[in-house]
């Protein structure tokens, strides 16, 4: 049992999880019509991305891609605090957070 253990996971399982990850995301993006779903894929998509800063930097020995992914991170929360705000004020326009919803707009 700790043989299975006893290696620390390579590059490639890292890359392979965060394409996995991505794929995850890119597909509620396009098949979602919840608003709230699309932005949690949207998230989910930007994890994959972190995943790939940190990984390729644990393995090349350079910080840049931690600090790459913390200043992502950053820019991320402040993407889902925006969009949440959009969401309430479509909410308050449409009584619905369907995607449809904004374009049929009447008036």
């Amino acid at each position: 049992m700790n043989e299975i253990f006893a290696h620390p996971p390579g590059l490639a399982a890292y890359l392979i999880l965060a394409a996995m990850l991505f794929c995850i995301g890119l597909y509620g993006v396009f098949s979602r019509k919840n608003t709230l779903a699309i932005l949690i894929s949207i998230e989910l998509m930007a994890n994959a991305v972190n995943i790939n800063f940190v990984a390729f930097s644990r393995f090349s020995g350079d910080l840049t891609g931690q600090a790459f992914a913390l200043f992502s991170i950053a820019l991320t929360v402040a993407e889902v605090i925006i969009g949440i705000a959009i969401v309430i004020l479509m909410y308050r326009a449409h009584k619905s957070i369907d995607a449809d919803a904004t374009t049929e707009m009447s008036g």
